[in-house]
């Protein structure tokens, strides 16, 4: 979880390979109407993101039905959205990816074929609501490479790497 920037894909899809699991990019469930307001420019509201969040609940909660691991990448912003995606998988574990400002601003402006804009950062990270304590999250800052986060990561994990991670 974290804002655009902070290398959610990258490093969900590499700890996925290392626990074993699937992925799912977070991004790629989001309707065609809300990749067209993001891609114009616009932030989405709660409720725009309200089917969203849903359709990565129902994710997990498979994944949790078959007992299988899955490592989702997904911005996750506000409580509220991860307490959605809780209902999915109680025992969901989050991986919080946070960085300086101007670093996620460069990482942005540099992403190529993505339709999220750079304008709209300022947006998330203004509602962002860090992980409280109570939501036992993990966090790591991204100015480290993506390997050695996730090899933070795991070592976190452990003994349950294999379990539900959301990332």
């Amino acid at each position: 979880m974290g804002v655009s920037g902070c290398g959610k894909s990258t490093v969900g899809q590499l700890l996925a390979r290392a626990c074993g699991v699937a992925y799912v990019e977070g991004d790629d469930l989001h309707s065609p109407e809300n990749v067209e307001r993001m891609r114009s420019g616009n932030a989405l509201t709660d409720g725009q993101r309200r089917d969203w969040l849903e359709l990565i609940s129902q994710q997990l909660a498979l994944a949790h039905a078959r007992r299988a691991g899955l490592v989702v990448s997904c911005s996750a912003l506000k409580r509220a959205y991860r307490d959605v995606l809780r209902r999915g998988a109680q025992d969901l574990q989050f991986v919080h990816l946070h960085g300086a400002p101007a670093l996620l601003a460069q990482r942005t402006a540099q992403r190529v074929g993505h339709y999220m804009p750079a304008s709209l950062l300022a947006s998330q990270l203004a509602i962002l609501e860090p992980p409280g304590p109570d939501e036992q999250a993990l966090a790591f800052d991204v100015a480290e490479p993506p390997q050695r986060v996730v090899d933070q990561v795991l070592a976190r994990l452990q003994p349950s790497a294999g379990a539900d991670a959301g990332n």
